[in-house]
């Protein structure tokens, strides 16, 4: 009897080769980007305030997320029109994402701790799985939200 792979089938079909390779080639450089915004605002900042840290990761964090909406705008999903439409929802799931961390991290560091011999390590370890799997759903969650035609429009409404 042949194993029964629909379902990875379902789950690939959402992730067309071309485009999700291009999806990872922007994010590396989106995160290269990011990182070095973040770096230089606290740079800029720090002589200036106490914990800069802390406003430079906000402005840093919403320049990233436009900087991010525009590279997937233009060169993955390439969609027209809907600028602000489309960055709203792109905030919508940057924001599921690092919500989905902040709960799930904690909980990951304790079962790798529990379940293997990891225990520095573990949050390290652990932020990687969740980055991982945070950049499968981003992109399911640009391809069929944020950058999906009509995406949460009720038919007849006006844009």
């Amino acid at each position: 009897m042949r194993p029964d792979n629909s379902w990875i089938v379902r789950i690939t079909r959402h992730f067309p080769p071309g485009q999700f390779l291009r999806y990872l080639v922007v994010g590396g450089f989106n995160t290269l980007f990011g990182y070095s915004c973040f770096a230089v605002l606290n740079w800029l900042l720090t002589p200036h305030l106490p914990y800069a840290y802390i406003l430079a990761g906000v402005l840093s964090s919403v320049i990233n997320i436009t900087f991010s909406f525009f590279n997937y705008k233009w060169f993955i999903f390439k969609t027209k029109g809907n600028y602000l439409r489309e960055w709203t929802r792109c905030v919508v799931v940057y924001s599921g994402g690092i919500a989905a961390s902040a709960v799930l991290l904690p909980v990951c560091v304790i079962l790798l701790r529990h379940l293997t011999q990891m225990n520095e390590s573990a949050p390290y370890a652990a932020a990687a799985v969740l980055t991982a799997i945070n950049v499968f759903a981003s992109f399911i969650g640009h391809k069929k939200f944020s950058f999906a035609p009509g995406a949460g429009v009720r038919s007849g409404a006006v844009e």
